[in-house]
């Protein structure tokens, strides 16, 4: 049996015994071509089971060196060792040559952030409708305070006077409390929904933002919500809390610089999880150099 025949084996038994999806199967079936493909470019080794670790390892390299991400070549490297796995099930291998190796890390997507124009354009809106006042107070908490969802959904109605007073203080990640201060927008909002809260709260409920039940609202309810308002006020993408946390710490750090401030304000246990907005504050900065400055746009002379 030659290494395209073992492949189809391999394949059929995905198929048929495993049960895996076409798209699944087809995936696995070019991963394992690229790998006889690349078997195949060697000058000594043309078999596949003659392949050890090194080999491995500079398929990958070449791999990634033509362009493959970390991503891709997680996926290529899992569908190598599914069948070197099932090679040596079967006895014509005595190690797998994949299973040490690991592929190189991807660099972090960076958080979406709105611009301030379309935070200002998400929280621009004036009804009297109870549901928006409680939104409102809501989103301009987690715009105003860089709050996570499991954070602001637990909050109680007990802590609206330090709220009105121009703080909050939360238990995060870890059981670990931090108070992070309220902006002015924030306060007003407040104020509105804790005059109104008692039209939809139950008289012993304790949750500072409730449901239409009367009971504490859900973090999933505060999702469609915040993208019910989105899609309404014409912010372009997905909009959703950990967005409008990611919002916050943006624009806060744009404005004072200050990475410790924006750290202990998010809660972060580490700086290295704050330097990610650094990133951004970077990538602001470049595209106003490039839109702003005079020769950030001069061709080079050939």
């Amino acid at each position: 049996m030659d290494a395209a025949e073992r492949v189809t084996a391999y394949l059929d038994e995905l198929a048929q015994q495993r049960r895996r999806s076409p798209h699944t199967v087809s995936n696995y079936r070019r991963d394992l071509n690229l790998l006889c493909h690349l078997c195949g470019e060697l000058h000594r080794v043309c078999d596949p089971l003659a392949l050890d670790t090194h080999h491995i390892r500079r398929f990958v390299s070449q791999l990634h060196l033509r362009g493959l991400s970390g991503r891709s070549l997680a996926r290529t490297l899992s569908a190598w060792r599914g069948f070197y796995r099932w090679l040596g099930l079967r006895g014509e291998i005595a190690a797998n040559p994949v299973e040490s190796v690991r592929p190189p890390k991807s660099p972090k997507a960076l958080p979406k952030v709105l611009s301030p124009d379309e935070a200002s354009r998400l929280l621009a809106v004036g009804s009297d409708d109870v549901l928006e006042v409680r939104d409102q107070a809501m989103f301009e908490l987690f715009y105003s305070s860089g709050l996570r969802l499991a954070e602001l959904s637990s909050l109680d109605v007990d802590c609206l006077p330090d709220l009105v007073d121009g703080e909050v203080r939360v238990l995060g990640k870890r059981s670990k409390e931090r108070h992070v201060p309220v902006g002015s927008k924030a306060r007003e909002a407040l104020i509105v929904w804790a005059n109104r809260r008692g039209e939809l709260a139950k008289p012993d409920e304790k949750a500072l933002f409730v449901g239409r039940r009367g009971e504490r609202i859900s973090p999933r309810v505060i999702q469609s919500r915040l993208q019910r308002r989105a899609q309404a006020q014409g912010v372009p993408f997905g909009v959703h809390p950990h967005m409008l946390r990611h919002s916050f710490a943006s624009h806060v750090l744009q404005s004072s610089g200050d990475l410790r401030a924006v750290q202990e304000m998010l809660g972060h246990a580490s700086i290295a999880s704050t330097q990610v907005y650094t990133h951004l504050d970077f990538q602001h900065l470049a595209k106003v150099y490039d839109a702003a400055h005079p020769r950030a746009k001069a061709k080079p002379h050939g």
